[in-house]
């Protein structure tokens, strides 16, 4: 393909991508397929001419779309949000386009600067405390991440490097193995110290949490995945009081701020806590700039050696929304929960199982946990909307998660009039056949 027919297949596509979100509230939210559909449907191998854009493009909608549970339909209330915005994905082309592998600050300056002052920027719309932001010239700072599974893996990673040098330089005599085999990492059912945990969207005590492991000299990491993004709305930022006591902390822009998939945002108080743990210095890696100290080398923040040009997603929608737009969208969501909320504590023979906080509903029938699996598997089978389940302690739970960028409350009260009139017909049939 030469640059003329990009030009033109480009423009299609944009238009099929546009088509596809302004008309996704048309197809069914999650597809009709059984396991292993696709294979029959495409040759056993590549071909060895090349078909034209025309043959590939026809099959989107023939052999893609069937299989493609929508996330972004105003029907989707599984999981948490994905987000996603007509910025950001302009972002991704210019990112795509540039195909940069931004590892170090040489192979492609604005790729690490403009990730660097982004981290700074977002961090000061959550309010996080100095030390995590980079300035000019401080000790902490942020990076994009793939996911925040990664983020806490480079935290877990880097905290054990961090106490075996401590450990050593007390005690020389021990050999890295002999510290490696008394390590203790401390963790709750849900991992690390959470805000917003995914069955319910609860909160961990950092203000209690926080002045043991700074006693104790312990590592606390914080995962705010989900609910971190609504931290930039002043009436929430509360549920992150604590977070001065950490070394480091995450939340995902990817969920629920507008910025596609993927967009893990981290900060660590003390950046050398990453690069300490993490530095390799090949010869063809080093760059004359080095030696500067103004110099950040993302590669030593992460697992993996390359990474794309991340940043770009943030900074557009940052600019394009603006902290205001961005407020409006979190909060439009959460008024979208409450009223949810509302419409199942209307009717007795439901119960809502935890405090709705931000944008997510955890409810039930009054009843057993056959029951509620009987509703969920109704609801999932008419594919009409989409929800997924938590264990509460004993409780099998149906959880209903605001997610859609398009979601009114119109889909609201469509979503609870169809769960409402599926357990009104469940309820029958149940009775009927637990009396006999």
């Amino acid at each position: 393909m030469e640059a003329a027919e990009f030009r033109k297949r480009g423009k299609e596509m944009v238009d099929y991508v546009a088509d596809y979100l302004e008309q996704i509230d048309k197809r069914q939210v999650f597809p009709d397929v059984e396991p292993g559909y696709l294979r029959p449907l495409i040759p056993d191998c590549a071909p060895q001419d090349p078909e034209s854009f025309e043959d590939v493009f026809k099959d989107i909608e023939k052999i893609i779309m069937p299989g493609v549970t929508h996330w972004h339909s105003p029907y989707f209330f599984a999981y948490f949000p994905a987000a996603s915005s007509f910025p950001a994905l302009l972002a991704d082309m210019l990112c795509g386009g540039i195909g940069c592998v931004g590892f170090s600050w040489a192979a492609s300056p604005a790729c690490t600067e403009l990730e660097t002052v982004m981290l700074d920027w977002l961090g000061k719309m959550i309010n996080l405390p100095g030390e995590f932001l980079a300035g000019k010239d401080g000790q902490g700072g942020g990076v994009i991440q793939g996911s925040a599974s990664e983020a806490t893996l480079i935290s877990l990673l880097a905290a054990r490097t961090k106490t075996i040098r401590r450990v050593q330089s007390e005690k020389p005599e021990l050999t890295e193995a002999d510290v490696m085999g008394r390590l203790v990492a401390y963790a709750s059912d849900q991992f690390c110290a959470t805000l917003g945990t995914t069955p319910c969207c609860s909160f961990d005590k950092l203000l209690e949490l926080g002045p043991v492991c700074n006693k104790e000299n312990i590592w606390m990491h914080i995962d705010a995945a989900y609910a971190g993004s609504a931290f930039i709305c002043p009436e929430f930022r509360h549920l992150l009081n604590g977070v001065e006591f950490a070394d480091s902390f995450n939340f995902n822009p990817h969920k629920w701020l507008l910025v596609n998939f993927d967009c893990s945002a981290m900060w660590v108080k003390k950046r050398s806590d990453l690069t300490g743990a993490f530095k390799l210095e090949p010869l063809y890696l080093q760059h004359h700039h080095q030696e500067s100290g103004l110099v950040t080398d993302y590669r030593h923040w992460q697992i993996p050696l390359g990474r794309r040009f991340r940043s770009l997603k943030l900074w557009f929608v940052l600019r394009m929304y603006g902290v205001r737009g961005l407020q409006e969208h979190i909060r439009k969501h959460i008024r979208l929960s409450h009223q949810f909320e509302h419409l199942v504590l209307q009717d007795e023979r439901f119960e809502i199982c935890a405090e709705v906080v931000l944008g997510l509903v955890c409810f039930r029938l009054k009843g057993s946990n056959e029951l509620n699996k009987a509703l969920l598997k109704s609801i999932n089978e008419a594919k009409k909307i989409h929800l997924v389940p938590c264990h509460l302690r004993e409780k099998f739970v149906l959880r209903f998660a605001i997610c859609s960028r398009a979601v009114e409350s119109t889909h609201i009260k469509f979503a609870w009039q169809h769960i409402s009139q599926l357990a009104t017909d469940l309820l029958k049939t149940w009775e009927q056949n637990h009396h006999q």
